[in-house]
């Protein structure tokens, strides 16, 4: 990809670059306030600032920067129809004004394709949001914005239609019985077993356990291995970027234990200190558990490397994936940790399941955490003889449907292909930190240079709580608080932060939304 120079590669009679440019900032700079008054003069427009695709030919998303007052779709096509030969008014009054900036190829609007299309086909996240229903919804007058993806994604329809088709045809407990239903339920749920394994590429389905959420999978791992094998002056090493599902249950049996809670630093950037993690491992680190990606700063961990450096201490490693699922592709078997969380709703599927990998040898020498039906092979008033994993660890009435409904989230989330989900979202992140950089008194926490799509923010003068507020007016979501993740936070000076988080069917018209909405919450403050 070529960040250094750029070639809009504009049609024949089209001014340049510098012409469009000026063109542009004289707009801007003449554009009256929306609070009263005249904005001041935009920055002049750089090209080479904007992220670009793969292949460094087409700008992701509008072809400037948009300084205070944002133009609308009938500005914006106003202004580019003043350009020669742009055929801006050739589209339907419908399309969004950044769909020519988007899709266009030699000012031709593109043709729209279908969300699910083949792995060599452009991106198209426009039409990715179409199958997300609750996208078309109002809040407060507005087009919801979501970007509260990391708290929980929404849903497509492909998986609405899932789990109605389960109630409807084949609702019945499993495993246990001569019917149709149970056959068709046990299929299926079986079949969404078998699913995540794939996604994961764990060697074997008996690896798969499903569960409520990524917080009940490092619970059964701290009630059940851990118990079992963490003793009096044991270590068990986490790092500060932890979510507190990651941090309490190995409190809790640290206390129990009369075992060690030992933590990995981070640095300004809130990038994982190599060097100080090697000088936490020694004979006694029995466990080392961490995110793989951060909930509250998006910081992406060297996972590989540190699961290596933690085995060759003889140590075991839980991985929490709750955060890294849904912006990159996971394999178990290169990154090799002992355990593997993630929770279903954080990648498109429903709420209430999740799933831990384990490997299968060490499953197998666990002891179950729960005891009742569906775990036992045999049942006396004397002792009781447990299935081998993973039914050891499922006991009772497990989420039947919304595991098969995470069964349809992941097969949505592979046709798209989580390589290209990966890059579209990273050139957003770097679309969406270019602009909030130009806020007044905003401060970005955590800015890693390997980053998933997490933004943490505060902005000086502003409780973090009144701009989630604000925004919530204009129909934007995102997360405002500590978001579980306390001492990470405190780290950097803040008890909270405003976190817009991105996925795969956000655009830059959303991230427009923000800065907009930003912008006019500060002009409001500078104008008292």
């Amino acid at each position: 990809m070529n960040t250094s120079a750029f070639d809009p590669g504009l049609p024949e009679g089209w001014p340049d670059e510098d012409a469009l440019a000026r063109l542009a900032n004289e707009f801007f700079s003449a554009r009256p306030g929306e609070q009263g008054g005249t904005q001041a003069a935009a920055a002049p427009l750089d090209w080479n600032s904007i992220p670009h695709d793969l292949n460094g030919d087409v700008p992701l998303g509008r072809s400037a920067p948009m300084p205070v007052g944002l133009p609308g779709e009938a500005e914006l096509k106003a202004l580019l129809d003043a350009i020669p030969h742009f055929p801006a008014t050739q589209a339907a009054a419908s399309t969004p004004a950044y769909y020519f900036l988007e899709h266009a190829d030699k000012g031709r609007p593109a043709e729209r394709q279908p969300a699910q299309q083949g792995l060599g086909s452009p991106f198209d996240a426009g039409a990715i949001r179409r199958d997300f229903p609750i996208l078309e919804e109002r809040v407060n007058g507005r087009q919801l914005v979501w970007l509260d993806n990391a708290a929980t994604t929404q849903k497509p329809q492909a998986v609405i239609d899932r789990l109605k088709y389960f109630y409807e045809h084949e609702n019945s407990n499993i495993h246990r019985a001569a019917h149709e239903l149970a056959a068709r339920a046990t299929d299926a749920y079986e079949s969404a077993r078998d699913k995540v394994r794939a996604f994961l590429n764990a060697g074997s389905s008996k690896e798969i356990v499903f569960v409520r959420g990524a917080t009940e999978a490092i619970n059964l791992v701290a009630q059940s291995w851990g118990r079992q094998n963490i003793g009096k002056d044991d270590e068990i090493v986490i790092s500060w970027l932890e979510h507190h599902a990651n941090i309490v249950p190995w409190q809790q049996l640290a206390t129990e234990k009369g075992a060690k809670l030992r933590v990995i630093p981070v640095d300004d950037r809130g990038q994982i200190l190599a060097d100080e993690y090697g000088k936490l491992l020694n004979s006694k680190t029995k466990l080392v558990s961490f995110t793989q990606v951060s909930n509250a700063l998006g910081t992406i961990t060297p996972a590989k490397q540190m699961i290596e450096a933690a085995h060759s201490a003889g140590a075991k490693v839980l991985l929490d994936g709750a955060q890294s699922v849904s912006h990159m592709a996971v394999s178990v078997q290169d990154l090799n940790p002992d355990w593997f969380v993630f929770s279903g709703h954080k990648v498109f599927g429903p709420t209430g399941i999740g799933v831990l990998y384990g490997k299968e040898a060490l499953l197998n020498e666990t002891q179950p955490w729960q005891g009742g039906g569906n775990m036992i092979q045999d049942v006396t008033f004397e002792r009781s003889i447990y299935q081998p994993a993973p039914g050891r660890f499922e006991a009772g009435t497990g989420n039947i449907a919304d595991a098969v409904g995470l069964g349809a989230a992941i097969d949505y989330v592979q046709s798209i292909g989580l390589d290209r989900i990966a890059e579209y979202e990273h050139q957003l992140l770097l679309y969406a930190e270019r602009f909030l950089k130009d806020i007044p008194g905003l401060r970005l926490i955590g800015t890693a240079r390997e980053k998933a799509g997490v933004i943490s923010f505060v902005i000086a003068g502003y409780r973090t709580e009144d701009i989630g507020s604000a925004l919530n007016r204009e129909g934007i979501a995102v997360r405002s608080g500590h978001h579980c993740a306390q001492p990470i936070l405190r780290r950097f000076g803040v008890e909270s932060s405003v976190r817009p988080s991105l996925a795969l069917y956000n655009t830059c018209a959303d991230i427009d939304a923000l800065i907009a909405a930003l912008l006019r919450l500060t002009a409001r403050r500078s104008q008292l």
